[in-house]
């Protein structure tokens, strides 16, 4: 079966606001059209998405999952949307993501040199998303760590980057320069299965807080220096591979060139860590 959007997009607005007259008034239409054009939705799936009472709605399992999935589709629909009228326009647009703490100016610097006409956006990725804004458009390459879903990618290793603990500056393993894996036996270690936070400021501010230590990648470390943290290396940690990645089906030229020039330029900056450390 076909989805039509239009109805979608009405789905998602009842189910984000709770209410049929209030999302109807957001999106600037009657209140029974927009309760027919749901029902219509749900009549097609073949499935109750909506618990309605007379003041709220509320989401069914059914309704919470394609919730999710509308999100997605939506921002895939959107930047196809994006790259077609750019195409038309004649403009070239490359957005680039990057990790937490990976940086990527120096290949973009390279990249516009040799092709200034391409107009570069970037795009931090969040660290819970990995590979997602690949998968979704959001980003046309990206520079990421592993681990990630590599099932539709084209994956380029460039480099690798120590682990490191990150714990309060009054921690009684502060003054260490290094330690290992049994140094935290018994220590709160802030992971997603422990505590899952939203960003890195906030994981780091737990952290100052007393309430855990965290094992980052060295880079996320170094950019977020604070004075009531410090960072170790934990020396029996594998070390993680940063990487360039691209959607499989992606051949743009633009792209290419991109991919082309941020191995060279990033491998070679791997090569100048190595030889000041």
């Amino acid at each position: 079966m076909d989805l039509d959007l239009r109805k979608l997009r009405y789905f998602v607005a009842v189910a984000e606001h709770g209410h049929f007259g209030r999302a109807a008034a957001a999106l600037y239409i009657a209140q029974p059209v927009l309760s027919r054009q749901v029902l219509a939705l749900e009549k097609e799936l073949g499935a109750t998405l909506l618990t309605r009472t007379t003041r709220s709605v509320e989401l069914t399992p059914a309704g919470e999952q394609l919730l999710q999935d509308a999100r997605g589709l939506f921002v895939i629909v959107d930047n196809t949307v994006r790259r077609v009228l750019e195409t038309d326009r004649g403009v070239e647009r490359l957005v680039v993501g990057f990790a937490p703490g990976l940086h990527v100016g120096e290949a973009v610097r390279a990249f516009t040199a040799e092709h200034p006409a391409v107009e570069v956006d970037l795009v931090p990725v969040k660290w819970w998303e990995k590979a997602a804004p690949l998968y979704d458009g959001r980003v046309d390459v990206a520079y990421l760590r592993r681990p990630f879903d590599e099932s539709a990618l084209r994956v380029v290793a460039v480099g690798t980057e120590e682990k490191v603990a990150c714990l309060p500056a009054t921690h009684p393993l502060a003054r260490r320069h290094q330690i290992t894996m049994s140094d935290l036996d018994g220590q709160t270690i802030l992971d997603a299965h422990s505590r899952r936070t939203s960003s890195v400021e906030e994981k780091f501010e737990l952290i100052a807080a007393g309430h855990g230590i965290a094992l980052v990648p060295a880079g996320v470390a170094a950019s977020y220096t604070r004075p009531d943290l410090v960072s170790l290396v934990v020396t029996d940690l594998a070390p993680v591979d940063t990487c360039i990645a691209v959607a499989r089906g992606r051949r743009e030229h633009r792209i290419r060139a991109f991919v082309t020039t941020a191995i060279d330029v990033l491998h070679t900056h791997e090569e100048r860590l190595s030889v000041v450390e």
